[in-house]
Protein backbone atom coordinates (compact mmCIF):
# COMPACT_ATOMS: atom_id res chain seq x y z
CA UNK A 1 0.00 0.00 0.00
CA UNK A 2 1.44 3.35 -1.06
CA UNK A 3 2.46 5.91 1.57
CA UNK A 4 1.75 8.80 -0.88
CA UNK A 5 -1.02 10.83 0.81
CA UNK A 6 -2.88 11.70 -2.41
CA UNK A 7 -5.08 9.31 -4.33
CA UNK A 8 -5.19 9.34 -8.12
CA UNK A 9 -8.20 11.67 -7.88
CA UNK A 10 -6.37 13.97 -5.45
CA UNK A 11 -3.24 14.01 -7.61
CA UNK A 12 -5.36 14.89 -10.63
CA UNK A 13 -7.07 17.70 -8.72
CA UNK A 14 -3.72 19.22 -7.69
CA UNK A 15 -2.39 18.99 -11.24
CA UNK A 16 -5.57 20.56 -12.61
CA UNK A 17 -5.26 23.37 -10.07
CA UNK A 18 -1.69 24.00 -11.24
CA UNK A 19 -2.78 24.05 -14.87
CA UNK A 20 -5.58 26.50 -14.06
CA UNK A 21 -3.10 28.78 -12.32
CA UNK A 22 -0.71 28.72 -15.27
CA UNK A 23 -3.49 29.34 -17.82
CA UNK A 24 -4.92 32.14 -15.68
CA UNK A 25 -1.56 33.95 -15.72
CA UNK A 26 -0.96 33.29 -19.42
CA UNK A 27 -4.35 34.31 -20.79
CA UNK A 28 -5.48 36.68 -18.06
CA UNK A 29 -8.59 34.71 -17.08
CA UNK A 30 -9.14 35.25 -13.32
CA UNK A 31 -11.91 32.64 -13.16
CA UNK A 32 -9.35 29.91 -13.81
CA UNK A 33 -7.36 31.11 -10.80
CA UNK A 34 -10.49 30.84 -8.65
CA UNK A 35 -11.11 27.28 -9.89
CA UNK A 36 -7.50 26.31 -9.13
CA UNK A 37 -7.71 27.83 -5.66
CA UNK A 38 -10.95 25.98 -4.93
CA UNK A 39 -9.39 22.68 -5.98
CA UNK A 40 -6.39 23.23 -3.72
CA UNK A 41 -8.67 24.20 -0.82
CA UNK A 42 -10.80 21.09 -1.40
CA UNK A 43 -7.77 18.80 -1.35
CA UNK A 44 -6.34 20.51 1.74
CA UNK A 45 -9.68 20.28 3.55
CA UNK A 46 -9.95 16.62 2.65
CA UNK A 47 -6.47 15.94 4.04
CA UNK A 48 -7.40 17.81 7.22
CA UNK A 49 -10.36 15.48 7.80
CA UNK A 50 -7.95 12.54 7.83
CA UNK A 51 -4.86 13.93 9.54
CA UNK A 52 -6.26 16.53 11.97
CA UNK A 53 -9.55 15.01 13.11
CA UNK A 54 -9.01 12.55 16.01
CA UNK A 55 -9.75 8.93 15.16
CA UNK A 56 -9.55 5.98 17.53
CA UNK A 57 -9.78 2.27 16.93
CA UNK A 58 -9.55 -1.06 18.67
CA UNK A 59 -9.11 -4.56 17.28
CA UNK A 60 -10.17 -7.83 18.86
CA UNK A 61 -8.56 -10.80 17.10
CA UNK A 62 -9.52 -14.43 17.66
CA UNK A 63 -8.36 -17.73 16.16
CA UNK A 64 -10.24 -20.91 15.42
CA UNK A 65 -8.75 -23.19 16.57
CA UNK A 66 -6.95 -21.13 19.20
CA UNK A 67 -4.08 -23.65 19.18
CA UNK A 68 -3.15 -24.84 15.69
CA UNK A 69 -1.07 -27.80 14.58
CA UNK A 70 1.56 -27.45 11.88
CA UNK A 71 -0.02 -27.74 8.44
CA UNK A 72 -3.58 -26.91 9.52
CA UNK A 73 -5.74 -23.94 8.57
CA UNK A 74 -6.57 -21.20 11.04
CA UNK A 75 -9.68 -19.05 10.70
CA UNK A 76 -8.89 -15.53 11.88
CA UNK A 77 -11.71 -13.21 12.94
CA UNK A 78 -11.20 -9.51 13.62
CA UNK A 79 -13.68 -7.12 15.18
CA UNK A 80 -12.60 -3.56 14.41
CA UNK A 81 -14.18 -0.78 16.47
CA UNK A 82 -13.59 2.73 15.13
CA UNK A 83 -14.64 6.17 16.33
CA UNK A 84 -14.42 9.46 14.43
CA UNK A 85 -16.36 12.73 14.42
CA UNK A 86 -16.28 12.88 10.60
CA UNK A 87 -17.13 10.21 8.01
CA UNK A 88 -14.46 8.52 5.94
CA UNK A 89 -14.55 6.91 2.54
CA UNK A 90 -13.89 3.34 1.54
CA UNK A 91 -10.38 2.04 2.19
CA UNK A 92 -8.21 -1.07 2.33
CA UNK A 93 -7.14 -3.24 5.27
CA UNK A 94 -4.23 -5.62 5.72
CA UNK A 95 -3.30 -7.91 8.61
CA UNK A 96 0.39 -8.65 9.00
CA UNK A 97 1.45 -12.30 9.26
CA UNK A 98 4.53 -13.42 11.15
CA UNK A 99 7.17 -15.77 9.85
CA UNK A 100 5.71 -19.26 10.26
CA UNK A 101 2.15 -18.25 9.35
CA UNK A 102 1.29 -18.11 5.64
CA UNK A 103 -1.81 -16.92 3.78
CA UNK A 104 -4.57 -19.38 3.08
CA UNK A 105 -5.08 -20.97 -0.34
CA UNK A 106 -7.31 -18.11 -1.54
CA UNK A 107 -4.87 -15.30 -0.67
CA UNK A 108 -1.82 -14.57 -2.78
CA UNK A 109 -0.07 -12.35 -0.26
CA UNK A 110 -0.85 -11.04 3.19
CA UNK A 111 -4.57 -11.10 3.99
CA UNK A 112 -6.25 -7.89 2.87
CA UNK A 113 -9.53 -6.57 1.58
CA UNK A 114 -11.88 -3.63 1.25
CA UNK A 115 -12.61 -1.65 4.41
CA UNK A 116 -16.09 -0.12 4.17
CA UNK A 117 -16.83 3.58 4.33
CA UNK A 118 -17.58 4.80 7.84
CA UNK A 119 -20.13 7.44 8.80
CA UNK A 120 -19.90 9.92 11.64
CA UNK A 121 -19.78 8.22 15.04
CA UNK A 122 -20.30 11.08 17.50
CA UNK A 123 -21.39 9.58 20.79
CA UNK A 124 -20.92 6.05 19.52
CA UNK A 125 -18.73 3.80 17.43
CA UNK A 126 -18.91 1.58 14.40
CA UNK A 127 -17.86 -2.06 14.36
CA UNK A 128 -16.60 -3.92 11.31
CA UNK A 129 -16.00 -7.67 11.26
CA UNK A 130 -13.23 -9.06 9.05
CA UNK A 131 -12.34 -12.71 8.46
CA UNK A 132 -9.69 -14.60 6.57
CA UNK A 133 -7.94 -17.97 6.53
CA UNK A 134 -4.25 -18.53 7.25
CA UNK A 135 -2.15 -21.68 7.50
CA UNK A 136 0.15 -22.65 10.35
CA UNK A 137 3.45 -23.48 8.65
CA UNK A 138 6.06 -23.60 11.44
CA UNK A 139 5.98 -24.56 15.10
CA UNK A 140 6.27 -21.86 17.77
CA UNK A 141 4.44 -18.88 19.19
CA UNK A 142 3.80 -16.62 16.22
CA UNK A 143 2.56 -13.04 16.26
CA UNK A 144 -0.29 -12.11 13.91
CA UNK A 145 -0.92 -8.42 13.33
CA UNK A 146 -1.08 -5.52 13.77
CA UNK A 147 -3.93 -4.47 11.48
CA UNK A 148 -3.28 -1.58 9.14
CA UNK A 149 -6.04 0.39 7.42
CA UNK A 150 -5.61 2.81 4.54
CA UNK A 151 -8.64 5.11 4.69
CA UNK A 152 -9.70 7.90 2.34
CA UNK A 153 -11.66 11.08 2.83
CA UNK A 154 -15.30 11.23 1.65
CA UNK A 155 -14.25 12.93 -1.63
CA UNK A 156 -11.53 10.39 -2.35
CA UNK A 157 -8.74 13.01 -2.65
CA UNK A 158 -6.38 11.85 0.12
CA UNK A 159 -5.48 8.68 1.95
CA UNK A 160 -4.01 7.86 5.36
CA UNK A 161 -2.50 4.65 6.64
CA UNK A 162 -3.13 3.83 10.30
CA UNK A 163 -2.10 0.90 12.46
CA UNK A 164 -4.83 -0.25 14.83
CA UNK A 165 -4.37 -2.51 17.81
CA UNK A 166 -1.51 -4.82 18.58
CA UNK A 167 -0.43 -8.25 17.40
CA UNK A 168 -1.90 -11.45 18.85
CA UNK A 169 -0.06 -14.65 19.75
CA UNK A 170 -0.94 -17.79 17.82
CA UNK A 171 0.38 -21.01 19.35
CA UNK A 172 1.45 -23.50 16.68
CA UNK A 173 2.06 -26.98 18.05
CA UNK A 174 3.82 -29.91 16.36
CA UNK A 175 1.81 -32.11 14.06
CA UNK A 176 0.36 -35.19 15.77
CA UNK A 177 0.49 -38.09 13.34
CA UNK A 178 -1.82 -41.08 13.71
CA UNK A 179 0.50 -44.03 14.42
CA UNK A 180 -0.24 -47.73 14.13
CA UNK A 181 -1.56 -49.39 17.28
CA UNK A 182 0.41 -51.94 19.30
CA UNK A 183 -2.11 -54.74 18.73
CA UNK A 184 0.44 -57.25 17.41
CA UNK A 185 2.82 -56.94 20.34
CA UNK A 186 3.14 -59.54 23.11
CA UNK A 187 0.82 -59.31 26.08
CA UNK A 188 3.46 -58.00 28.45
CA UNK A 189 3.88 -54.94 26.25
CA UNK A 190 0.19 -54.11 26.11
CA UNK A 191 -1.58 -51.19 27.72
CA UNK A 192 -4.40 -50.90 30.21
CA UNK A 193 -6.55 -53.29 28.20
CA UNK A 194 -4.16 -55.86 29.65
CA UNK A 195 -3.64 -54.11 33.00
CA UNK A 196 -3.41 -56.22 36.09
CA UNK A 197 -5.95 -56.14 38.91
CA UNK A 198 -4.49 -57.32 42.22
CA UNK A 199 -6.85 -58.75 44.75
CA UNK A 200 -6.06 -60.40 48.06
CA UNK A 201 -7.55 -63.90 47.88
CA UNK A 202 -9.39 -65.62 45.02
CA UNK A 203 -12.88 -64.44 44.10
CA UNK A 204 -15.22 -62.01 45.83
CA UNK A 205 -16.02 -64.37 48.71
CA UNK A 206 -12.37 -65.02 49.51
CA UNK A 207 -11.29 -61.37 49.72
CA UNK A 208 -9.57 -60.73 53.06
CA UNK A 209 -11.85 -58.27 54.88
CA UNK A 210 -10.84 -55.58 57.33
CA UNK A 211 -12.64 -53.71 60.09
CA UNK A 212 -15.04 -51.00 58.99
CA UNK A 213 -13.66 -47.44 59.34
CA UNK A 214 -15.68 -44.22 59.31
CA UNK A 215 -16.02 -43.00 55.75
CA UNK A 216 -16.06 -46.44 54.12
CA UNK A 217 -18.86 -46.94 51.63
CA UNK A 218 -21.74 -49.14 52.78
CA UNK A 219 -21.57 -50.88 49.42
CA UNK A 220 -18.19 -52.35 50.39
CA UNK A 221 -19.45 -54.06 53.55
CA UNK A 222 -18.66 -57.78 53.56
CA UNK A 223 -21.89 -59.08 55.13
CA UNK A 224 -20.80 -62.69 55.56
CA UNK A 225 -17.61 -61.71 57.39
CA UNK A 226 -19.53 -59.15 59.45
CA UNK A 227 -22.01 -61.80 60.61
CA UNK A 228 -19.20 -64.21 61.43
CA UNK A 229 -17.20 -61.69 63.50
CA UNK A 230 -20.17 -59.82 64.90
CA UNK A 231 -18.79 -56.46 63.71
CA UNK A 232 -18.88 -54.57 60.45
CA UNK A 233 -16.19 -55.69 58.00
CA UNK A 234 -15.43 -54.27 54.55
CA UNK A 235 -13.80 -55.77 51.49
CA UNK A 236 -10.13 -54.95 50.99
CA UNK A 237 -9.75 -52.20 48.37
CA UNK A 238 -8.90 -53.33 44.86
CA UNK A 239 -5.49 -52.28 43.62
CA UNK A 240 -5.27 -51.66 39.90
CA UNK A 241 -1.92 -51.24 38.22
CA UNK A 242 -1.76 -48.94 35.20
CA UNK A 243 1.20 -49.75 32.95
CA UNK A 244 3.65 -46.97 32.32
CA UNK A 245 5.61 -45.88 29.26
CA UNK A 246 8.42 -43.39 28.79
CA UNK A 247 9.12 -41.22 25.74
CA UNK A 248 12.64 -39.79 25.69
CA UNK A 249 13.28 -36.74 23.52
CA UNK A 250 17.03 -36.33 23.23
CA UNK A 251 17.55 -32.59 22.66
CA UNK A 252 21.31 -32.56 23.05
CA UNK A 253 22.80 -29.88 20.79
CA UNK A 254 25.64 -32.29 20.02
CA UNK A 255 23.27 -34.42 17.93
CA UNK A 256 21.36 -31.63 16.16
CA UNK A 257 22.30 -28.89 13.66
CA UNK A 258 22.95 -25.40 15.00
CA UNK A 259 19.62 -24.12 13.63
CA UNK A 260 17.75 -26.32 16.13
CA UNK A 261 19.17 -24.21 18.97
CA UNK A 262 18.20 -20.83 17.53
CA UNK A 263 14.40 -20.85 17.24
CA UNK A 264 11.44 -23.25 17.16
CA UNK A 265 10.55 -24.47 13.69
CA UNK A 266 13.87 -23.49 12.13
CA UNK A 267 15.41 -26.95 11.57
CA UNK A 268 13.34 -29.47 9.54
CA UNK A 269 14.93 -32.58 11.01
CA UNK A 270 14.32 -31.40 14.56
CA UNK A 271 10.69 -30.69 13.64
CA UNK A 272 10.26 -34.30 12.50
CA UNK A 273 11.62 -35.42 15.88
CA UNK A 274 9.25 -33.15 17.84
CA UNK A 275 6.31 -34.53 15.86
CA UNK A 276 7.52 -38.09 16.47
CA UNK A 277 7.77 -37.43 20.20
CA UNK A 278 4.23 -36.12 20.65
CA UNK A 279 2.76 -38.64 18.20
CA UNK A 280 4.31 -41.58 20.06
CA UNK A 281 3.04 -40.21 23.38
CA UNK A 282 -0.46 -39.80 21.92
CA UNK A 283 -0.49 -43.40 20.71
CA UNK A 284 0.68 -44.80 24.04
CA UNK A 285 -1.95 -42.80 25.91
CA UNK A 286 -4.64 -44.21 23.60
CA UNK A 287 -3.25 -47.68 24.21
CA UNK A 288 -3.81 -47.24 27.94
CA UNK A 289 -0.39 -46.28 29.22
CA UNK A 290 0.48 -43.58 31.70
CA UNK A 291 3.12 -41.68 29.75
CA UNK A 292 6.03 -39.57 30.95
CA UNK A 293 8.02 -37.50 28.45
CA UNK A 294 11.57 -36.70 29.51
CA UNK A 295 14.82 -35.29 28.16
CA UNK A 296 17.99 -37.34 27.87
CA UNK A 297 19.03 -36.24 31.35
CA UNK A 298 15.71 -37.24 32.91
CA UNK A 299 14.23 -33.71 33.04
CA UNK A 300 10.45 -33.92 32.61
CA UNK A 301 9.25 -31.97 29.56
CA UNK A 302 5.57 -32.00 30.51
CA UNK A 303 3.28 -33.21 33.26
CA UNK A 304 2.82 -37.02 33.21
CA UNK A 305 -0.21 -38.04 31.16
CA UNK A 306 -2.71 -40.53 32.51
CA UNK A 307 -3.99 -43.35 30.31
CA UNK A 308 -6.70 -42.17 27.95
CA UNK A 309 -6.20 -38.49 28.80
CA UNK A 310 -6.45 -36.72 25.44
CA UNK A 311 -6.34 -33.36 27.21
CA UNK A 312 -2.94 -34.29 28.61
CA UNK A 313 -1.71 -34.94 25.07
CA UNK A 314 -2.88 -31.48 24.04
CA UNK A 315 -0.99 -29.97 26.96
CA UNK A 316 2.12 -31.91 25.92
CA UNK A 317 1.82 -30.53 22.39
CA UNK A 318 1.58 -26.99 23.80
CA UNK A 319 4.61 -27.62 26.02
CA UNK A 320 6.57 -28.75 22.94
CA UNK A 321 5.47 -25.74 20.86
CA UNK A 322 8.57 -23.78 21.87
CA UNK A 323 11.04 -26.58 22.62
CA UNK A 324 14.51 -26.32 21.09
CA UNK A 325 17.77 -28.19 21.25
CA UNK A 326 19.82 -27.41 24.35
CA UNK A 327 23.30 -27.89 25.76
CA UNK A 328 25.10 -31.20 25.33
CA UNK A 329 23.47 -34.02 27.29
CA UNK A 330 25.51 -37.23 27.68
CA UNK A 331 23.52 -40.39 27.03
CA UNK A 332 25.13 -42.12 30.00
CA UNK A 333 22.72 -40.26 32.27
CA UNK A 334 19.75 -41.73 30.43
CA UNK A 335 21.05 -45.27 30.83
CA UNK A 336 21.60 -44.73 34.55
CA UNK A 337 17.94 -43.76 34.94
CA UNK A 338 16.89 -47.28 33.95
CA UNK A 339 19.54 -49.19 35.90
CA UNK A 340 17.85 -51.90 37.94
CA UNK A 341 14.41 -50.95 36.56
CA UNK A 342 12.03 -53.12 34.55
CA UNK A 343 10.13 -50.65 32.37
CA UNK A 344 7.31 -50.83 29.85
CA UNK A 345 7.71 -49.25 26.41
CA UNK A 346 10.65 -46.86 26.12
CA UNK A 347 10.60 -44.70 22.98
CA UNK A 348 13.81 -42.76 22.34
CA UNK A 349 13.68 -39.98 19.73
CA UNK A 350 17.14 -38.66 18.97
CA UNK A 351 19.24 -36.93 16.34
CA UNK A 352 22.47 -37.87 14.61
CA UNK A 353 23.83 -40.66 16.81
CA UNK A 354 27.05 -42.44 15.99
CA UNK A 355 28.32 -45.92 16.87
CA UNK A 356 29.71 -44.70 20.20
CA UNK A 357 26.25 -43.37 21.14
CA UNK A 358 24.67 -46.67 20.12
CA UNK A 359 27.13 -48.53 22.34
CA UNK A 360 26.17 -46.35 25.30
CA UNK A 361 22.48 -47.09 24.73
CA UNK A 362 23.07 -50.85 24.38
CA UNK A 363 22.00 -51.83 27.96
CA UNK A 364 18.69 -49.96 27.80
CA UNK A 365 16.64 -52.39 25.61
CA UNK A 366 17.05 -55.10 28.24
CA UNK A 367 15.05 -53.00 30.70
CA UNK A 368 12.06 -52.39 28.40
CA UNK A 369 9.21 -54.49 27.04
CA UNK A 370 9.21 -52.36 23.89
CA UNK A 371 12.45 -50.44 23.16
CA UNK A 372 12.03 -48.19 20.09
CA UNK A 373 14.77 -45.94 18.74
CA UNK A 374 13.82 -43.26 16.19
CA UNK A 375 16.85 -41.38 14.89
CA UNK A 376 17.11 -38.39 12.58
CA UNK A 377 20.29 -38.48 10.49
CA UNK A 378 21.88 -41.31 12.51
CA UNK A 379 24.79 -43.04 10.81
CA UNK A 380 24.03 -46.44 9.21
CA UNK A 381 26.62 -48.08 11.41
CA UNK A 382 25.04 -46.70 14.57
CA UNK A 383 21.55 -47.84 13.55
CA UNK A 384 22.80 -51.31 12.68
CA UNK A 385 24.57 -51.54 16.04
CA UNK A 386 21.43 -50.40 17.88
CA UNK A 387 19.32 -52.95 16.02
CA UNK A 388 21.71 -55.69 17.01
CA UNK A 389 21.46 -54.62 20.66
CA UNK A 390 17.70 -55.17 20.69
CA UNK A 391 16.29 -51.80 19.69
CA UNK A 392 13.42 -51.60 17.24
CA UNK A 393 15.05 -49.03 14.98
CA UNK A 394 13.83 -46.66 12.31
CA UNK A 395 15.71 -43.80 10.68
CA UNK A 396 13.82 -40.59 10.01
CA UNK A 397 14.52 -37.99 7.37
CA UNK A 398 13.28 -34.43 6.92
CA UNK A 399 10.68 -35.67 4.43
CA UNK A 400 9.88 -38.83 6.40
CA UNK A 401 6.50 -40.51 6.47
CA UNK A 402 6.35 -40.75 10.24
CA UNK A 403 3.50 -43.27 10.30
CA UNK A 404 5.43 -45.60 7.99
CA UNK A 405 8.60 -45.18 10.03
CA UNK A 406 6.74 -46.10 13.22
CA UNK A 407 5.13 -49.18 11.65
CA UNK A 408 8.53 -50.20 10.37
CA UNK A 409 10.07 -49.89 13.84
CA UNK A 410 7.46 -51.83 15.81
CA UNK A 411 7.21 -54.68 13.30
CA UNK A 412 7.88 -57.64 15.61
CA UNK A 413 9.18 -59.73 12.71
CA UNK A 414 11.91 -57.20 12.01
CA UNK A 415 13.29 -56.63 15.50
CA UNK A 416 16.95 -55.73 15.30
CA UNK A 417 16.69 -54.46 11.71
CA UNK A 418 16.31 -50.96 10.37
CA UNK A 419 15.44 -49.03 7.24
CA UNK A 420 15.35 -45.40 6.24
CA UNK A 421 11.81 -44.18 5.58
CA UNK A 422 11.85 -41.28 3.12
Amino acid sequence: MSAWPLTARGTGAVLLAAVCGVLSQRFGIPELAYVGALLVIAVAASAATLYLVPRTGRVTRSFAPDVAAVGTEVHVRLQVQTRSSLPSGEGRWRDQLADGVVPGPEDGGEPSGVFPAMGSAVGGGATVELTYVARAARRGIRRVGPLSIVSTDPFGFTRRRRTIGDSSALVIVPEIVELAALTELPGDAGGSTRSVVDRLGQGADNLIPRTYAPGDSMRRIHWRASAHRDELMVRQEEQETTPEAVVVFDRSAQRWPVAAVRAPGSEPGFEVAVSACVSAAALLVREGYAVTVIDADGAVLSDPIEAGDSGGVEQLAIALATVMARRDLPLEGLVRLFTGVSAGPVIVVTGAINEADAAILAPLPHHSTLPVLLSVAGTPGALARAGGDGWRVSALTETADLAAAWSDAIDANRRGDHRVIA
